[in-house]
């Protein structure tokens, strides 16, 4: 049986988990940091070609997905993003609504894809999206698919050690185009060391907001 998130609501409207004490996205500009750390960090959208897959660890509330996705159709690249994400604890689609009422910018891509999605894949047209529930360390050593880039975004990982482990992020390498990359929020030294150990060459990048780094990762 799917297992839900459980949230809960701060004064400011922003989802936190209940599992992992963490909130969703960041208190200060959610979207900005997503264009910050996911889309900047990766290259984006500069990057963007025909077939251009994005594979990603935490859906979370979306808003990576719809931020790659708004950026992908303004930058006016033929054919489908595709993008799959990883996620473990899936959010309701009307938790995510409420969620992604605080980025009135991106309401126009949010609301098409809330009005086509059911849960698992679905076709936009210029968006081929599927979501892949379950523990990623189980899921993403048997996916068929090889990214062009990665957005590693699951929650803290002092509180959510699991998603930052050496092993799947060898998994995150082996599931890497030569030349594709990755981007993360944190900088902390045993998620750029087991990058590293993966094969990526890693830097520190500055962060954004009260964040002073961030680590943006390549496959040679």
């Amino acid at each position: 049986m799917r297992q839900r998130a459980e949230l809960n609501w701060n004064d400011d409207g922003v989802p936190v988990s209940a599992r992992f004490d963490d909130p969703y996205f960041s208190l200060q500009d959610g979207l900005a940091e997503t264009r910050h750390v996911f889309l900047t960090g990766n290259g984006l959208p500069e990057r963007f070609a025909p077939g251009f897959h994005i594979a990603e660890l935490g859906f979370g509330t979306g808003l990576n997905m719809l931020a790659a996705w708004a950026a992908w159709e303004q930058a006016g690249v033929e054919g489908s993003l595709r993008f799959t994400s990883f996620e473990a604890f899936p959010m309701a689609p009307e938790e995510m609504a409420r969620a992604l009422a605080a980025f009135p910018e991106l309401a126009p891509w949010a609301g098409r894809f809330l009005e086509a999605w059911e849960g698992g894949a679905c076709d936009l047209g210029s968006l081929r999206f599927e979501l892949i529930v379950g523990d990623a360390r189980e899921t993403l050593p048997s996916w068929a698919g090889v990214a062009d880039a990665w957005f590693l975004d699951g929650f803290a990982p002092a509180k959510n050690p699991e998603l930052w482990e050496e092993p799947l992020l060898a998994e995150v390498a082996r599931h890497t185009r030569h030349g594709g990359s990755a981007a993360t929020y944190t900088a902390a030294g045993f998620v750029r060391r087991g990058l590293a150990a993966a094969g990526f060459e890693v830097e520190r990048a500055p962060g954004y907001g009260r964040k002073r780094h961030m680590t943006r990762a390549r496959l040679p």
